[in-house]
């Protein structure tokens, strides 16, 4: 069995609305310090697979189909077991 750890955030140069509205919160709760805030995902994914490769290959076809819009977000994936 495999896992995957899939982040998925929005490219810098995209504007991030919910990211704003998260940090404009914190500054209303007395959180000044706070520059910047992105929102992004997180996954986990148990894959039964014992093959790295092939697992590596599909969670990087799933984000590019589905878990991130390539367009606006970046990805990244990181596999742990075996």
């Amino acid at each position: 069995m495999i896992n995957a750890r899939v982040y998925v955030t929005i490219k810098q140069s995209v504007l991030d609305p919910q990211g704003n509205a998260v940090q404009n919160s914190l500054h209303s709760m007395g959180f000044k310090e706070v520059e910047k805030v992105r929102v992004g995902k997180f996954l986990e994914i148990k894959l039964d697979t014992v093959d790295r490769q092939e697992a590596e290959k599909r969670v990087r076809d799933m984000c590019e189909q589905l878990l991130a819009n390539t367009v606006i977000e970046d990805y990244r994936f990181e596999l742990e077991g075996l």
